[in-house]
């Protein structure tokens, strides 16, 4: 395996899980409220994983039948990356909101999984980012897609392990909408950053 390419895949997977989302905010609650901790995590963690494969091996495949849909794709998620970091951008310039950790009363194991797989599996969003966009990026690695699933399969577990477990000491700095502003027009530049990469076949 390459380290780089593992790298890159851990950065790039990190970029885009990083935004707020409603998935994150769920993992982010259930950290301050100190319930289901590691089964959400690792719910979350998992699925992302599976999507994450889905998207490299699907991506091969395609690649191989329809040559012509990887730099459509290439082109289209590059597009969408553009889109979202503006719109990130736009929170981070007019967003006065903070995320609030809520006072929800705790749930079953059971009730707290599906609510967050159905935040994970049933957000159209999810498949763009994870399946389209990471598949459409693993193509500049030709023979080291798996280096870079598995450096964004690795993002994806270190995220939501520490916005579960980290939550209570994050809690301070999630309340200021400040700091929701920072953190989105580093989201922002980040995507805009891959969406060049991504047209100039860097």
């Amino acid at each position: 395996m390459s380290l780089s390419v593992s790298i890159t895949g851990l950065l790039t997977g990190l970029s885009l899980i990083v935004a707020i989302g409603a998935q994150n905010a769920f993992v982010l609650r259930q950290g301050l409220l100190g319930k289901h901790v590691f089964a959400v995590s690792l719910a979350c963690s998992l699925s992302d994983a599976a999507l994450i494969a889905l998207g490299v091996t699907s991506f091969r495949q395609i690649a191989v039948a329809a040559p012509w849909f990887v730099p459509a794709m290439r082109y289209g998620g590059a597009a969408f990356l553009i889109w979202y970091g503006a719109r990130n951008l736009y929170s981070a310039l007019r967003s006065s909101e903070a995320l609030a950790a809520g006072d929800a009363r705790a749930s079953s194991l059971a009730q707290t999984l599906a609510m967050g797989l159905a935040l994970t599996w049933l957000n159209p969003h999810v498949y763009l980012d994870t399946v389209m966009l990471l598949g459409a990026i693993s193509t500049r690695f030709p023979g080291e897609e798996t280096s870079f699933a598995a450096g964004a399969m690795t993002g994806s577990f270190l995220f939501f392990f520490a916005l579960g477990y980290g939550a209570k000491w994050l809690r301070p700095i999630f309340a200021s909408p400040a700091s929701w502003r920072v953190l989105e027009a580093l989201v922002a530049l980040t995507m805009w950053t891959i969406a060049f990469k991504l047209i100039m076949g860097l």
